[in-house]
């Protein structure tokens, strides 16, 4: 049932999926094709903030952080998780693989390696930040526009 908290959470989640691209974008490797990086985690985050954060809004001030909390760690999960299939199927269209178990755990690898960047101190402090200020936002809309 679409409402304000879910679109206050999607639209909430997208901004900070496009503010944390930025910052990502410079810490990764050389190799890592950035042709779709911002518009598929602001799509991913806007996901995130529609189905996990905008059905849990409504239970008050410190669960709606812990939902913000929530989900950013859903959308750190997912994009690094497509971010790495996207990598994959890019190295595998260059024959870089034996076979099909191969480019399959090397999604986690990939992901892996990605995740690393995103550990950098800023970055986590920005995805708290944003995920706590999501979460308080979405409370807000849920408690203003019933």
């Amino acid at each position: 049932m679409p409402d304000a908290a879910r679109l206050v959470a999607a639209l909430c989640l997208g901004v900070v999926a496009f503010v944390a691209s930025g910052l990502v974008a410079p810490l990764m490797p050389d190799s890592t094709d950035f042709s779709w990086f911002r518009e598929v985690n602001v799509a991913l985050g806007m996901i995130c903030g529609w189905v996990i954060m905008g059905k849990r809004a409504g239970r008050g001030l410190l669960p709606g952080v812990g939902n913000g909390l929530t989900g950013v760690a859903a959308l750190v999960f997912w994009a690094l998780f497509v971010q790495g299939c996207y990598d994959m199927l890019r190295l595998a269209m260059r024959h870089r693989y034996g076979g099909p178990f191969d480019a399959l755990t090397d999604i986690f690898r990939i992901a892996a390696d990605h995740a690393m960047a995103v550990m950098a101190p800023g970055v986590i402090l920005f995805l708290g930040a944003g995920g706590v200020a999501a979460g308080l936002a979405t409370e807000y809309a849920r408690r203003a526009w019933r």
